[in-house]
């Protein structure tokens, strides 16, 4: 028995990629030929739709990313087995450039400015990889800069010397530059103001309906991430051990229970729980 299938409470119909989405099917990821990361992970993430993918921390939400955006080298990390597809075309053996090129950009975990640059800096950062005039790159400027207007007048300061909220909107329009056909974000709103968060989920949904830029999210905050996704994983020790649409995610006992506060800080109700889902699913 599967371990989505299990779940009463949750959508087991993956949305389909297509030809022009994401797909990974049955991903392996090892570190130092020695730790298994990821076990047989599969999802997909349709052009133009939003997806979360959810999880606590040493879940492999951030090897995910590593493997999709082609980084795990840095990390001395492999895939062994399975597939990473975009657009039909394999990203296993394309360099990290190659991917940005191909239509996919990240906004990191703890943002990853350049804090001596200037934010004007930072963000003509995103448009390196593309072949584009000076006067494009200036107009994409002033887009971002309408989008975020909180940086505008602050264009010319350091971005290391700027507050958390900030430095985020300077990474999220540096993804913008690189004109994404689909923009990873990972733990958006990691160390920000609820109200932060909520504005810029806001506008990463807005970018989605307006514009049809497909949105991978990978958070810990799964309501935030819940209200504005379409479908969801949630990801345990490496596997997907949870999908379904956001709203049926959200009803899930075991969502609740987990990501949504249910369980607070009862330590002996969350170890029978842990105990009940797994003997439940044969783990």
């Amino acid at each position: 028995m599967s371990t989505t299938s299990a779940r009463a409470g949750a959508s087991t119909t993956s949305p389909s990629a297509g030809t022009d989405g994401l797909a990974i099917r049955g991903l392996e990821v090892v570190y130092n030929n020695a730790v298994v990361a990821l076990r047989g992970v599969s999802l997909s993430v349709p052009e133009g739709g939003f997806v979360s993918v959810l999880g606590a921390n040493g879940a492999g939400k951030t090897t995910l990313v590593r493997a999709i955006t082609n980084l795990l080298f840095v990390h001395d990390g492999r895939v062994r087995d399975g597939s990473v597809t975009y657009g039909g075309q394999s990203l296993l053996d394309a360099g990290a450039r190659a991917v940005v090129r191909a239509g996919i950009c990240q906004v990191p975990e703890g943002r990853m400015l350049f804090p001596r640059l200037t934010v004007d800096e930072n963000l003509r950062v995103g448009a390196s990889t593309r072949k584009v005039t000076a006067a494009d790159v200036a107009a994409e400027l002033e887009h971002v800069y309408e989008v975020f207007p909180q940086i505008a007048d602050r264009r010319d300061e350091k971005a290391g010397l700027m507050s958390g909220g900030e430095q985020q909107m300077v990474a999220v329009g540096r993804a913008l530059m690189a004109k994404p056909r689909l923009m990873i974000c990972d733990e958006l709103s990691l160390g920000l103001a609820p109200l932060i968060v909520k504005d810029l989920f806001e506008l990463v949904s807005q970018l989605n309906r307006e514009e049809g830029m497909g949105v991978l999210v990978i958070e810990q905050n799964a309501r935030v991430a819940l209200q504005h996704s379409n479908y969801g994983y949630v990801m345990e020790t490496g596997k997907v051990v949870v999908e379904g649409t956001s709203a049926s995610l959200s009803e899930d006992d075991y969502v609740q229970e987990f990501y949504l506060g249910g369980a607070g800080e009862a330590k002996d109700a969350y170890e029978e729980l842990v105990a009940r889902y797994r003997k439940g699913n044969g783990s």
